[in-house]
C-alpha cells in the first residue's frame, strides 16, 4: 500500500509496546537520496521525553504505516545531558588571541 507524505500528517505514532510518543506534525526528505529520512513530532510525550522536547524519528524505526505509524524501535526515555557548566576561565581561553 503506498502512502502519500501529506496522508502521514497527524497520524498518532505508537511505540513497540504501545505507548503513544504523539503525532507527525512534519515529515523530514532526504532531496538527493529521494526518501522520507524522518517523521518531526513537535509535542512528544513527557513519560518518554523529557519535557515533551520536539522529536525527529527515524524513519528507519517504522515498523508499520496505517491508521497509525507503529515503531519497531524507541529508546525506553530520551533526555537531555546538560553541559557542564563553563567557568570563566574557560570563556577566557576559548576566546581567540588578537
Amino acid at each position: 500500500m503506498l502512502v502519500e507524505m501529506t496522508e502521514l500528517l497527524g497520524r498518532q505514532i505508537y511505540t513497540p509496546d504501545g505507548r503513544l510518543l504523539g503525532e507527525v506534525d512534519n515529515v523530514v526528505v532526504d532531496v538527493d537520496g529521494t526518501k522520507i529520512d524522518g517523521l518531526y513530532v513537535s509535542e512528544t510525550s513527557p513519560m518518554l521525553v523529557d519535557d515533551s522536547r520536539p522529536t525527529n524519528v527515524p524513519y528507519r524505526w517504522v515498523a508499520a504505516v496505517n491508521d497509525v505509524v507503529l515503531l519497531k524501535y524507541f529508546p525506553k526515555r530520551v533526555s537531555l545531558k546538560k553541559a557542564p557548566a563553563r567557568s570563566a576561565a574557560d570563556e577566557e581561553a576559548a576566546v581567540p588571541a588578537r
